[in-house]
């Protein structure tokens, strides 16, 4: 009896490293151009969940939606283009289980009273490891926080690391293939474009001189 009370008065931390002691995290190392097809195949292949996901950017939660959608992924995006009555709409049907999938940003999800999250995934690693700290909050024990990871922000989830003093676990993604990405033509460098129409001034002068 006495031990039963012990536990009823056990205090409970909100600070960044206690929540991170008691909630699943989990990392996927990934190519940026293969996160999109990555949380695609993650969304297909486990169990329905309510899940937010979090981009860096307005751009960023739109083209990740459009590629969903046109991979049989329902989903919807809450950001700073959208009218407030759009987001309490979209946010109600959220918390209804009608919409098991949101696409927002960081400054987005913290006005949105959102309690029923089960899985939080950092599309983009944040370059303010507080607005990691505030999403992990959303699923402070009850659910699990899942971060796609490009070689380029190894840095910055580090940092996220070491404030958490934890390792979180590397975790394969078991049967994504990942893919090549699309070489980006670039003009070599100290080498000028060459215009594609000259000017004409330069054609008039040209005639003038024949």
């Amino acid at each position: 009896m006495a031990e039963q009370s012990k536990k009823n008065t056990t205090k409970k931390y909100y600070d960044p490293i206690s929540m991170a002691g008691r909630t699943r995290q989990f990392v996927h190392m990934v190519e940026d151009h293969d996160k999109m097809g990555m949380l695609a195949y993650i969304v297909k292949h486990s169990d329905v969940k309510q899940t937010v996901v979090i981009c860096k950017s307005k751009k960023r939660a739109d083209a990740l939606v459009d590629y969903l959608s046109s991979h049989d992924v329902k989903t919807k995006a809450i950001h700073g283009n959208h009218r407030k009555s759009d987001q309490e709409e979209i946010a109600k049907a959220f918390k209804a289980d009608e919409i098991h999938l949101l696409i927002t940003t960081d400054m987005v999800l913290q006005q949105l009273d959102l309690i029923n999250i089960e899985r939080i995934v950092s599309f983009d690693t944040p370059i303010e490891p507080d607005n990691y700290f505030k999403s992990l909050a959303f699923v402070d024990e009850k659910g699990e926080s899942i971060s796609l990871v490009s070689p380029e922000e190894e840095g910055l989830f580090s940092v996220i690391e070491m404030l958490l003093k934890i390792e979180i676990p590397d975790v394969e993604v078991e049967g994504f293939v990942p893919t090549k990405a699309v070489p980006v033509n670039k003009v070599a460098k100290g080498k000028k474009k060459k215009p594609r129409h000259r000017s004409q001034k330069v054609k008039s002068k040209e005639n003038n001189e024949s």
